[in-house]
């Protein structure tokens, strides 16, 4: 159930991705033979989405293959950081390229009116972009995995520059068959605008590819040190299970240990105090530790000979 629930999850984020690539696609052919410096800008926003979405994917199907694997993640295997942060490099050098585009044209008072079937396609993206929008938070909304606040933050942000490019462009159209000399400088206003707004995305990218791979590899690292931890408490065989879950600045434990399933529940609890202690006096940011304790089960064909002698069937024919 989980492997097909992520298996569509993985669908519509690619349906997002491929979405967003070919609206930046489209709208960068008909922003330069358009002549629209702010649909421009509008489509490496676009793009610069997609491969948001692609950056989320990945360490999604990674961990997967992982946890197929039975693996431990390790930090030379991750590198979607790295791809991330060289397109956010240029997403940044586009916007820049483009703010000063667009100032050198309002500068040199020579202004280059928008064709008028820009804004047809720009009115196509937008119908595009909030059916996609729709389908990707709709079905996050009913699995319940937390996506959609993400997606409607992008999205929000998405519309912003499109609503800005098209304000901008109509106005321009607008000012040229007025001839409306101030009105026709809102299509460089415009690219100016959304410029500013692919430097927040790209600068974004930087910080969530950066910050967040730091944050990740910090959390796994403190996974291992904790079971380390705990394995040295005797009594304990394994540690089945560890999950950490950040309040604020402190960290709550929840652990599933092993013992021997021959000693008592008394002794049982003892072992799981002693755990307990060492791990909240051993790592002062950890403010609570929930222990669930099981009986070892080394399973077929590693039982041990003390399963033939509980067992209440005979052994022997009679």
């Amino acid at each position: 159930m989980s492997k097909e629930r992520s298996h569509s999850s993985d669908t519509v984020t690619w349906a997002g991705m491929i979405g967003d690539l070919s609206l930046a696609v489209v709208k960068g052919a008909v922003g330069y033979f358009g002549g629209s410096k702010a649909l421009l800008g509008d489509a490496l926003y676009s793009a610069s989405d997609a491969v948001s979405a692609l950056n989320r994917l990945i360490p999604r199907r990674m961990s997967v293959k992982r946890r197929g694997r039975a693996e431990l993640p390790s930090r030379s295997y991750r590198t979607e950081p790295l791809f991330a942060v060289i397109f956010a490099v240029l997403v940044l050098m586009g916007g820049l390229q483009i703010a000063i585009a667009s100032i050198r044209e309002m500068a040199s008072g020579t202004i280059e009116i928008p064709h008028p079937f820009t804004l047809i396609a720009i009115f196509v993206s937008l119908a595009v972009k909030e059916a996609v929008f729709q389908l990707q938070y709709r079905y996050s909304k009913k699995q319940s995995d937390g996506s959609h606040t993400a997606y409607a933050e992008e999205h929000r942000f998405s519309l912003y520059t499109s609503l800005t490019v098209c304000i901008g462009v109509f106005l321009s159209v607008l000012g040229d068959n007025l001839q409306w000399k101030a009105m026709m400088y809102m299509d460089p206003v415009s690219a100016l605008i959304v410029a500013a707004l692919v430097l927040r995305k790209g600068y974004l990218m930087i910080v969530k590819s950066v910050y967040g791979t730091l944050v990740q590899e910090t959390e796994q690292e403190d996974a291992l040190n904790f079971i380390e931890t705990v394995q040295r408490v005797h009594g304990i065989i394994t540690v089945d299970d560890l999950k950490a879950r950040e309040q604020g600045h402190y960290v709550t434990v929840d652990l599933k240990i092993s013992v021997n399933p021959r000693i008592t529940v008394l002794e049982a609890n003892e072992i799981a105090e002693r755990a307990k202690k060492l791990l909240m006096n051993r790592f002062v940011h950890i403010s609570d530790v929930n222990i669930q304790v099981v009986p070892y089960d080394p399973g077929y064909p590693y039982k041990s000979n003390h399963h033939l002698t509980d067992s209440d069937m005979p052994t022997l024919i009679q």
